[in-house]
């Protein structure tokens, strides 16, 4: 039997990026107060540490609350640029203003990786990091922009864009970790699974 995850977001990039990997983990979303949790950041938090602390409080809500029986994943991402942190655009017109900004220009992609062993017979620990990756982005057109952005993807995604999605043509370069922009990185789960005695094949069915 593999070793159960539960993954505590509603994201189906990171769900895909598992499922790729051969791990097909159960999904309980957290629903934690995002604003507020970095609302109580001290003011000197930097966004590495600000997704960490996001992706920690999502994690430790589920094994607390569902009580799964489980390892329990937490990712939060977001985007740094300019000096400014990028979540969700939510709207239309802040994803059209974004990307007017970012276009032809690089932003660094940061996403918190939060464990927590919440089986039974295991020790119970919890290990965590950021993946921080550099993102280039192409000279989009007034025109591309607009189409992109009608497609409805990058309002619900930080920083207002995919790399393994619609978003992809628009991706000039990365350098970092793939799969940290998309939403989980594989690499680092593997050292963070390793910190808790666990070895990333024991995951897969």
């Amino acid at each position: 039997m593999p070793v159960p995850l539960v993954l505590a977001s509603q994201s189906p990039a990171r769900l895909a990026t598992l499922r790729s990997a051969g791990v097909e983990p159960g999904v309980i979303v957290s629903h934690v107060d995002e604003d507020a949790i970095l609302t109580a950041l001290p003011s000197s938090t930097g966004p590495a540490d600000a997704v960490l602390a996001l992706a920690r409080a999502k994690a430790q809500a589920v094994a607390t609350k569902h009580a799964p029986q489980a390892l329990v994943l937490g990712c939060d991402s977001m985007l740094e640029f300019d000096g400014d942190v990028l979540g969700k655009p939510g709207d239309a017109a802040t994803a059209t203003t974004r990307w007017r900004a970012m276009r032809g220009r690089s932003g660094v992609l940061h996403t918190g990786h939060w464990l927590v062993d919440a089986r039974e017979e295991s020790e119970r620990g919890t290990a965590g990091a950021t993946s921080s990756t550099t993102v280039h982005f192409a000279n989009l057109t007034n025109d591309e922009i607009d189409a992109y952005v009608a497609t409805g993807e990058p309002l619900n995604v930080a920083g207002a864009f995919t790399v393994d999605g619609l978003g992809g043509p628009y991706v000039e370069a990365i350098a970092g970790d793939y799969h940290g922009v998309v939403g989980v990185s594989l690499p680092l789960l593997r050292h963070l699974l390793l910190d808790l005695g666990i070895e990333f094949h024991t995951l897969r069915s």
